[in-house]
């Protein structure tokens, strides 16, 4: 059955418009930027087979083009939505007068370092209100690891005149707890940039669910 067929109160835009965004299944999100189906199957029944395909949402939005099974308007307009939500999280934390919640600053890291398939370290630099200047991927690595020099992470702080530093890394894993590695590394930067008076304020571990944050667990 064609979703023109379906009442109106259930077809993924009006429901949408009606009840909001967050009503909708992730298939039906899908059936929205997909916009028509395949002979015999509705959008939504097109998005529910593409999320079983990839694995899950999470996969099927950052997989490259030619493996999402998408068409090229429906991935573009998927890849611009995706590019949207994170400038609008990164404009959230650059207009506001102080990074002070850190469930705001772990939900722009999950954003921006979630889906990549191989280990990056990236920074947030803040001035002396803790107010955001800058975000930085500094090291990329493998799947299980990426080299830190805390010698560029130094440098960076000072090219950027900060106060202090929010330190991310994410493991592709999707297991979200600080290696004794990532402890080590995380006292070795934070006693390095002491030196040239900026403070680290966290390290947040992203992975598939709630970032880890070590200062929560009193690691810094």
């Amino acid at each position: 059955m064609s979703i023109r067929d379906w009442p109106d109160g259930e077809r993924p835009r009006e429901k949408l418009l009606a009840r909001g965004s967050g009503s909708l299944s992730d298939a039906e999100l899908l059936a929205v930027f997909i916009g028509s189906g395949r002979r015999g199957s509705s959008a939504v029944d097109v998005g529910r087979d593409l999320l079983i395909q990839a694995g899950g949402l999470m996969p099927l939005l950052h997989a490259e083009r030619k493996k999402s099974g998408l068409g090229p308007v429906s991935w573009c307009r998927i890849q611009a939505a995706l590019e949207l939500g994170r400038r609008y999280l990164d404009s959230e934390l650059r207009e506001s007068e102080a990074l002070t919640d850190p469930a705001s600053s772990a939900r722009y890291l999950k954003s921006r370092l979630g889906a990549y398939p191989y280990e990056v370290f990236a920074c947030l630099f803040l001035d002396n209100r803790h107010r955001v200047i800058a975000f930085e991927e500094l090291f990329r690595g493998t799947i299980d690891g990426a080299s830190v020099h805390p010698r560029e992470v130094v440098r960076h702080c000072l090219a950027h005149n900060a106060a202090a530093v929010i330190l991310a890394h994410n493991h592709p894993s999707g297991i979200a707890e600080p290696s004794a590695a990532d402890r080590a590394i995380t006292l070795r930067l934070r006693d390095a940039l002491a030196l040239v008076d900026v403070r680290v304020l966290d390290h947040f571990v992203i992975g598939s669910g709630t970032p880890t944050s070590l200062a929560r667990r009193g690691w810094i």
